[in-house]
């Protein structure tokens, strides 16, 4: 167990490691200009009025963010691809659910000093690589999963969620082993038992095919 634990943090680790020089990269004009000046991606802790915050809370944050915009992106599809209108309903609550928790943890960032990844799609900070994230879909992937309907659709969708949100649980249990922010620990607690729920849903979903 310890071994594994190990080697999830390694990944994490590599993964925020790459996060902090892209987006300091964009982020040089968070240093001290014109008397506004707030701390560079690497530096720990922060603090947020009177909420404390570590390293570990902002990658938490920064993570988390991209991971949601692509489950969100997958539920999407769902309203005109599922055929099954449970598969519909799973997908429109996981889309209300994460949504507002990426708008949550953008503006934690904010708040820490710290760049928000981009959608990608308006400029600004680039957006966080997604290898090695737990979970995240490759763009073949979500090709495949675009261009899928009916029952096939519903298959592809609930076996990338399941794999998707288990990368979500590993990543806020790490916050939860590591961070220090009362918003961001409750947050990641909210998504293990969230999350666990959907998965359990969603392969019985799939034990009925």
């Amino acid at each position: 167990m310890s071994t594994r634990r190990s080697a999830r943090r390694a990944v994490l680790a590599g993964v925020a490691l790459s996060t902090v020089v892209a987006l300091s990269a964009c982020g040089g004009d968070h240093s001290t200009d014109g008397g506004h000046g707030r701390p560079a991606a690497g530096a720990a802790p922060v603090a947020s009025g009177s909420a404390a915050a570590d390293q570990a809370d902002v990658m938490f944050a920064q993570l988390m963010i991209p991971h949601h915009r692509q489950a969100v992106r997958m539920s999407e599809l769902a309203g005109s691809r599922a055929a099954d209108p449970e598969v519909t309903g799973l997908a429109e609550r996981i889309r209300a659910a994460q949504a507002p928790e990426i708008a949550t943890m953008s503006g934690w960032l904010t708040a820490w000093g710290r760049p928000v990844p981009s959608d990608g799609r308006a400029g600004g900070h680039p957006p966080v690589p997604d290898h090695g994230m737990p979970g995240m879909m490759s763009d073949a992937e979500l090709a495949r999963l675009e261009g899928a309907t009916g029952r096939d659709f519903d298959r592809r969708f609930l076996t990338m969620m399941i794999a998707h949100h288990e990368g979500a649980i590993t990543m806020a249990r790490q916050e939860l082993a590591d961070g220090r922010h009362a918003g961001a620990r409750a947050m990641a607690q909210q998504i293990v038992t969230t999350q666990q729920g959907e998965i359990d849903t969603m392969r019985k979903i799939l034990g009925r095919r």
